[in-house]
Parts: C-alpha cells; sequence; structure tokens
C-alpha cells in the first residue's frame, strides 16, 4: 500500500532499529481518511472469504478492524485488557505480553459475541513479536470459531511474528513490510535495494 509506505516515510519516527513511531497518523492521533482507505484495503484482499466477525485488540487496532468491518459489511469485536464490572457473563481469555509496554496482562472477549460458526479475520495496526495476535488467535480457537486469516497495518518482516503465525497455519496478509530500520531511514520489503529516507524534521 503505497500511501501507508509514504505517510511512513513522511511522518514516522525511527526511535531504534526495532521502535517506530507513527502516533501522529496511525495510533493516538488517527488520520480517519487513512483509516478508512486501510479499511477498503484488507476489505479488497479478504473480501472473497466468508468473514461473520473482525476482531482486534484495544486499543490501537480498534480503528481499522472498524474500518474493515465497514468494508466487509460484518461487526467487529475488540478483546478487552481488563474486564469491566458490567462483564458478568462468561469470557474467553488469552495471556499477551506487550513488547512496547514491556508487561503482561490477559485479554478477553465475551462469549455472548463468538461462537461456534463464526467466521474471524484478525486486524491490527502492528505485526512485530505476534504476541497479541498469538493470543487473539488462542481466543477464536477457545470459541471453536474458525480464523480465516490475519491482516496487519504495518510488520516489522525482522521480527518473529509473521513466523509464529505461519507456524500456526495463519494466512497473514500487511499492507506496509518493513524489512530494516534505523534512525534515518526505512527499507520496505518490495524494495530491498533501496533505502527510504525518513525525514527527520517531523515532529511526532
Amino acid at each position: 500500500m503505497k500511501v501507508l509506505e509514504e505517510r511512513i516515510r513522511e511522518e514516522g519516527l525511527i526511535l531504534s532499529d526495532t521502535v517506530l513511531k507513527v502516533d501522529s497518523f496511525l495510533n493516538h492521533q488517527v488520520d480517519t481518511q487513512l483509516a478508512l482507505q486501510i479499511g477498503e484495503e484488507f476489505g479488497r484482499i479478504f473480501g472473497h472469504l466468508p468473514v461473520t466477525k473482525v476482531l482486534t485488540v484495544e486499543a490501537s487496532g480498534i480503528q481499522f478492524a472498524m474500518a474493515t468491518g465497514i468494508a466487509l459489511g460484518v461487526p467487529f469485536i475488540y478483546a478487552k485488557k481488563k474486564k469491566a464490572v458490567t462483564q458478568s457473563e462468561g469470557v474467553y481469555s488469552a495471556p499477551v505480553h506487550s513488547f512496547t509496554r514491556q508487561e503482561d496482562y490477559r485479554i478477553s472477549i465475551s462469549q455472548k459475541y463468538l461462537g461456534p460458526g463464526d467466521k474471524v479475520l484478525i486486524i491490527d495496526d502492528f505485526l512485530a513479536t505476534g504476541a497479541a495476535l498469538v493470543g487473539l488467535a488462542d481466543i477464536v480457537n477457545e470459541s471453536g470459531a474458525e480464523l480465516l486469516g490475519v491482516g496487519c497495518v504495518i510488520e516489522k518482516s525482522f521480527q518473529a511474528g509473521r513466523s509464529l503465525l505461519e507456524d500456526r497455519g495463519i494466512a497473514v496478509h500487511a499492507l506496509a513490510r518493513i524489512a530494516s530500520m534505523s534512525p534515518g531511514e526505512v527499507h520496505f520489503i518490495g524494495n530491498p535495494e533501496t533505502a527510504e529516507m525518513i525525514k527527520e524534521s517531523v515532529e511526532c
């Protein structure tokens, strides 16, 4: 998705060879038109599949799961990181380790909204270590639903997330795949010989 790669080049801030900050347009302040374009692209990619629910985890995957749900004409569900006092019914849950926050937590989804007969598409903002997506996949399996695939906005392909998912037989599609990065430059898969320079003057 070229428009996404361009925004990463223009506004992304690479803090290290593993940390990319895109909070000016994706996961803190959100460019709503770009989010809708992302949903439409996932709709194009996965539209041939019989998806009944789109699934993500709070919070930064919500806008993209919603946009994808709109594109596919199906509901979306987000896994909660803390069980609300109003959530008295049974839940499916799984442990997750956050790479960016360096903390462990449990994600949960009400059993009312996911179950056998559902065909699920998981959508998230980043694929890196794959921990959150593996947790979501475990919840889908626990519910008896069928996982049809995973879509991620940005993939750090030099980390192990894709392998963890593909080893489980899960189809993965990312809109922008980063082969490597360091402060000031990023290499996207598809352009292996070209280092795209990040504009360092942008404040994120």
